[in-house]
């Protein structure tokens, strides 16, 4: 009977009885490890546990959305997919799609910029677009691995402005902080990446931005024209973040989650964190975040074989 009643309490608090780890496929300094550091540390209010934000970079992404959907489906290992979860198959790095994982909610979409350092001579995206035409070669971008969101954004733009997409040589970095790091240096040229990844360097005069590529201009800079505006381009790109879990896991740890990212989503403390550094808030639940990560790699892909990056 005493040990009913020691295990009777342990039993009766349900998940979680411990500590949860949110994998991010990025690294530290981006918007993605932002994003799940605000997130962790909402969850764990609601969920009364720690929750340990672990960085798994390589591969274009595939190292870390691989060890999500390997881990434990016990509701104690999740992450944070991005969009490329989306794209990497389509490039046979992976066999992992959106479907590959339990979804518990989209928390954000970022669009893509067309970045470059402050000192360069092209005061609009028509500037430079027109450089580049004149000198195919010269200029090389980064923000992303190979074939990653970024370097899709800027492919996309180049082919939709009847540009031949290697005309910008991409290099491939482990996320928008050092690919932006790289521009700032003289390694390249331009920085595909989204406002709010730009933005510290941004305020300290070190870079500037040209456009954004969405059919709205940015909170984050009003003043920043879209591609509609600038150039009469329809193109858009953006970066979408949102919370999976393994396949499998139990339906308790899953709708102890999905409420919980709800809350997380729609609470003060997570849509002013987002909307001071520029970040899209966004909220879609399980089946229509299913939805729309179906619907995003069908784009992905299309866009993708069109600009030759895809296998």
């Amino acid at each position: 009977m005493a040990l009913m009643a020691a295990t009777a309490p342990a039993q009766a608090q349900g998940y979680p009885t411990r500590p949860i780890t949110l994998i991010v496929p990025w690294g530290a300094g981006g918007g993605t490890d932002a994003t799940a550091r605000i997130i962790g540390s909402l969850l764990e209010k609601e969920l009364g546990q720690p929750v340990t934000v672990v960085n798994r970079t390589g591969g274009s992404g595939v190292v870390g959305h691989a060890a999500i959907a390997a881990a434990a489906p016990d509701g104690y290992t999740i992450g944070m997919a991005t969009v490329e979860i989306g794209m990497m198959h389509w490039q046979g790095l992976t066999e992992l799609t959106g479907a590959s994982y339990a979804p518990i909610g989209l928390v954000n979409a970022d669009p893509a910029g067309v970045q470059v350092r402050a000192d360069a001579p092209y005061k609009t995206v028509q500037d430079l677009l027109a450089a580049v035409k004149a000198n195919p070669g010269k200029f090389k971008a980064s923000g992303t691995g190979q074939g990653g969101i970024w370097h899709l954004a800027i492919a996309g733009l180049l082919r939709d402005q009847k540009i031949d997409p290697a005309a910008v040589p991409w290099v491939p970095s482990n996320g928008a902080a050092p690919g932006l790091q790289d521009m700032v240096a003289g390694g390249v040229e331009i920085a595909p990446v989204s406002l709010p990844e730009a933005r510290s360097l941004i305020d300290a005069g070190k870079v500037k931005s040209l456009a954004v590529m969405s059919d709205k201009p940015a909170s984050l800079y009003p003043n920043v024209p879209t591609l509609k505006s600038a150039i009469g381009s329809d193109w858009t790109m953006a970066a979408w973040r949102g919370i999976v879990a393994p396949k499998g896991i139990p339906k308790e740890a899953s709708d102890k989650l999905v409420a919980s990212i709800q809350k997380v989503a729609a609470s003060k403390d997570y849509t002013e964190f987002m909307q001071s550094r520029g970040f899209g808030v966004i909220y879609a639940g399980p089946d229509e975040f299913a939805r729309f990560m179906a619907k995003s790699d069908a784009e992905l892909g299309a866009t993708m074989k069109a600009v030759g990056i895809a296998k």
